[in-house]
């Protein structure tokens, strides 16, 4: 995976985001093996929805958690593709065993 470490992408707080299959980290911040793996959980799930509807879906998706928790660190935790990614994140095997579209079952969880 292609990582571009930078001082402006992603926003303070955050290590890492995966932007159309590419990394982008955050100045001064390393990447660990398990923060790897979670992008690459990222990178699945934009291909399995074509790339173009992943974005809308998240942000859609982070809409109705921000209002039903009122809290955007809460809502981001409780995205389908996040929970997916932060559950797994620590399996080595997970993305060799892992099912298509995955991050389906997270929705109504």
């Amino acid at each position: 995976m292609i990582q571009i470490h930078n001082r402006f992408i992603p926003f303070k707080g955050y290590k890492a985001i995966n932007l159309f299959g590419l990394c982008f980290v955050r100045k001064g911040m390393t990447m660990l093996s398990s923060d790897i793996r979670h992008e690459q959980i990222h990178t699945a799930q934009l291909l399995e929805c074509l790339i173009i509807f992943f974005y809308p879906l998240y942000l859609l998706e982070w809409i109705f958690k921000l209002i039903k928790y009122r809290n955007a660190n809460k809502a981001y935790r409780a995205i389908s593709f996040e929970r997916e990614a932060y559950n797994n994140q620590c399996d080595k095997h997970y993305l060799t065993t892992r099912k298509h579209y995955c991050w389906v079952k997270w929705l109504l969880k």
